[in-house]
């Protein structure tokens, strides 16, 4: 999916009763541009820092719509703290979570999606998606020199 799929796919979700506005397609544009987990307040920074004059309000209620049009996923990790990042051009995955640092590893581990496959064959559901997170503790110290936050 390009760009200009991604648009097409938000357009075709928000005529479902949302309000089309060029803010909206602004927004989409800095999020898929992210290359990391981010903050909504990480958006917000970002794009006012680039001049955009969108609110905070509309990029908060933006990102929800972009979660429930798939073209995000939501992520809540340790602490609550709710991070987003694109579903554009990406593969499932998982990630590791250092506790102390905050920093993210992504991973892919086909015998993970083979366990939800078999959970979803045994309850005879179908599985849609499914959050796998592991927390844990850098064992080198100097790993986490930099914090950084989550």
């Amino acid at each position: 999916m390009d760009k200009r799929e991604a648009h097409e796919a938000f357009f075709s979700f928000l005529k479902q009763g949302y309000r089309i506005t060029p803010q909206r397609f602004e927004i989409l544009d800095f999020a898929l541009d992210f290359d990391k987990h981010f903050k909504a307040e990480e958006l917000f920074v970002k794009m006012q820092n680039s001049g955009s004059k969108v609110s905070r309000a509309t990029v908060y209620n933006t990102l929800e719509l972009l979660v429930q049009c798939e073209l995000l996923s939501r992520r809540v990790f340790e602490h609550n703290i709710t991070m987003y990042e694109s579903n554009f051009q990406r593969k499932q995955h998982d990630h590791i979570i250092c506790e102390e640092c905050g920093k993210i590893w992504e991973f892919v581990e086909p015998e993970i999606q083979e366990i939800v496959n078999k959970v979803g064959e045994k309850f005879n559901l179908e599985p849609h998606s499914y959050v796998f997170n592991i927390y844990a503790k850098c064992k080198n110290p100097e790993n986490c020199k930099e914090k950084t936050s989550v």
